[in-house]
């Protein structure tokens, strides 16, 4: 049974506006190689996280029900324990993970949707929709800068796939 099973129903499986984070960002790329950057497990840790921040993956099985354990390391050396179960991957469309500690049952963790979708130009929009388990952890994220972690985050991987490391 996979880590987090049980928690799949509620309150995570009912989107509620008032638990909900979204940041979105047009990335000078192709949708495809957008979506590479976030689905192939040899490209995601390179980029992920906040700037100065870095990652130290213990496994990573990006399908449908795999996981990836990784500490997200801050420049100041402090280790924050991360584990991503996989719930939904349609490509180059979408990716739902839920995210929280590396723990089974982490009251903290949220669910995330990622779509990719592709301009007329060729860029791609990128929207990162976190459902949060309750009103007073949304805020609570807020509180700790995640929207301007979530965006640093975001930031590099535009850079990374605009620089041609994501082929």
């Amino acid at each position: 049974m996979p880590a987090n099973a049980g928690q799949d129903e509620t309150p995570l499986s009912i989107w509620a506006l008032d638990r909900e984070i979204v940041l979105s960002r047009v990335i000078n790329a192709r949708r495809e190689l957008v979506f590479s950057a976030w689905a192939d497990p040899r490209h995601l840790p390179e980029w992920f996280g906040p700037a100065g921040f870095k990652i130290e993956t213990k496994s990573i099985d990006i399908r449908v029900g795999g996981e990836w354990r990784f500490d997200m390391v801050a420049p100041d050396g402090t280790r924050y324990l991360n584990r991503m179960r996989f719930r939904r991957i349609e490509r180059p469309r979408l990716i739902e993970f839920d995210h929280g500690e590396d723990k089974d049952f982490d009251p903290g963790m949220f669910r995330a949707t990622i779509t990719f979708d592709e301009q007329s130009d060729g860029k791609t929009v990128i929207t990162l929709r976190q459902l949060h388990p309750t009103k007073a952890q949304r805020e609570a994220t807020i509180g700790f800068g995640a929207v301007e972690f979530g965006y640093q985050t975001i930031d590099k991987l535009a850079q990374y796939v605009e620089s041609g490391r994501a082929k």
